[in-house]
């Protein structure tokens, strides 16, 4: 009989007298930092995450998950490109060379990074060919000098297709009128936009041009690059490659090397700044006791009655735990779902306010990519939700308990 009692009562305490209106302020205030809490924590995490898929996707999908190379030119990277392609955990394999100099035009210089690749197995490891926004990869043809760029690049040298782009080695040619860098003019045949800094930094040749600039034989490269099935074991799995040849003439790279600390980074970040949120939240449902305790001070003499009348100190507690869980459970589904809702729309809303105030909050000339992602994880959800909620409960504990010690006689000797 008393059980549900005591749960209508509990309910009936969220909200105070008409006369005593700060108990249920306080009361609200301790749901909405409740809430707020819980919306910042999912929004700041799913935005945490949307940074790592761009990572994953784009980035990594333009860099090598892993290279197998050697000291000296390959002469036959497809006999190599075979036996790589036996391994369980790679799912593509293409050549490539390096270069790295100095793109000019019109006065203008830039550092780039030169990728060689043959068009047509770069697909199966890149994602180039996805993000091309003039030209074609196939317009890579060997002995024609084509060279395609990032969109930064193009657009800081102001070219088009068809435009020439001179190509500087840091190496000198010794010619009769003295030492002079070496030189190479290319055609622009395709620029390629991925919304990351590899839009300034990134060009494409043809893997003959390379070899050609290189005084390789036109069919030498430098190795082979991998696409794997999982670009976590890149370190175990191109070791292991690398060790199964027998010999020390091949060297095994992964992505690790050239981004890991930047995955790292997101990664430190993401821990840190969920322990951060997690310490709010923990503040908010905290709130919950001094809203209880004050509850409990206001209603001695109800809950002297209530002894009176039969209750017993677990039926009391059971109150005012009741009112403590119906403010986290209302907080915690408030910031469910409007952390839910701005995590699946943050992105859409940071841009249509960059339009409105014409400022780019995120350039790829700065950061890696150039608009805030979110991804939204129904386990963050889960999690965060399940936390505020535990926390909630246990601070309802402390103030159930003094009111369950409560004596009638003396809560009443004032009355």
């Amino acid at each position: 009989m008393f059980r549900p009692l005591s749960v209508f009562i509990g309910m009936r305490y969220t909200r105070a007298k008409r006369r005593n209106h700060f108990i249920s302020f306080i009361s609200l205030t301790s749901m909405v930092g409740l809430a707020l809490g819980v919306l910042v924590m999912i929004l700041v995490l799913s935005v945490m995450n949307g940074f790592d898929r761009e990572l994953r996707t784009r980035i990594l999908g333009m860099v090598p998950h892993a290279t197998i190379s050697s000291y000296q030119p390959l002469d036959d990277w497809r006999a190599l490109a075979g036996q790589v392609a036996k391994h369980p955990e790679v799912v593509a394999v293409a050549p490539f060379s390096q270069l790295q100099g100095m793109l000019t035009h019109s006065g203008g210089v830039q550092p780039v990074l030169v990728n060689a690749v043959l068009p047509e197995a770069e697909k199966s490891v890149s994602i180039i060919d996805q993000h091309m926004v003039q030209g074609r990869l196939d317009d890579l043809q060997s002995g024609e000098f084509g060279i395609v760029v990032g969109e930064i690049t193009a657009r800081r040298f102001r070219v088009n297709v068809g435009d020439k782009l001179t190509f500087i080695l840091p190496e000198a040619s010794v010619t009769p009128a003295g030492v002079f860098p070496r030189l190479k003019r290319f055609t622009v045949v395709g620029v390629f936009k991925v919304g990351a800094e590899l839009d300034s930094s990134l060009a494409l040749i043809h893997i003959g041009d390379a070899a050609r600039l290189s005084r390789w034989q036109e069919n030498q490269v430098e190795g082979v690059r991998l696409k794997l099935k999982d670009l976590f074991k890149a370190p175990q799995v191109a070791w292991e490659i690398a060790g199964s040849f027998g010999s020390e003439d091949y060297v095994a790279r992964d992505w690790t090397r050239s981004h890991g600390s930047l995955f790292q980074a997101i990664q430190m970040e993401k821990t840190m700044i969920g322990l951060l949120l997690l310490l709010i939240v923990a503040v908010a449902a905290f709130n919950i006791i001094s809203t209880l305790v004050m509850v409990v001070t206001d209603k001695k003499a109800d809950i002297a009655i209530l002894r009176t009348l039969g209750m017993t100190p677990r039926q009391i507690m059971l109150v005012f735990m009741v009112q403590g869980t119906v403010i986290g459970v209302v907080g915690t589904l408030i910031g469910g779902v409007l952390g839910v809702i701005s995590a699946l729309n943050v992105t859409a809303w940071v841009a249509a306010l960059e339009n409105l105030l014409g400022q780019k909050f995120l350039s790829s000339d700065v950061y890696f990519i150039n608009y805030l992602p979110s991804q939204l994880r129904v386990e963050d959800v889960v999690l965060i939700c399940s936390a505020a909620l535990l926390m909630s409960f246990f601070a309802t504990l402390y103030p159930a308990w003094r009111a369950a010690r409560t004596q009638p006689a003396e809560a009443l000797r004032y009355e």
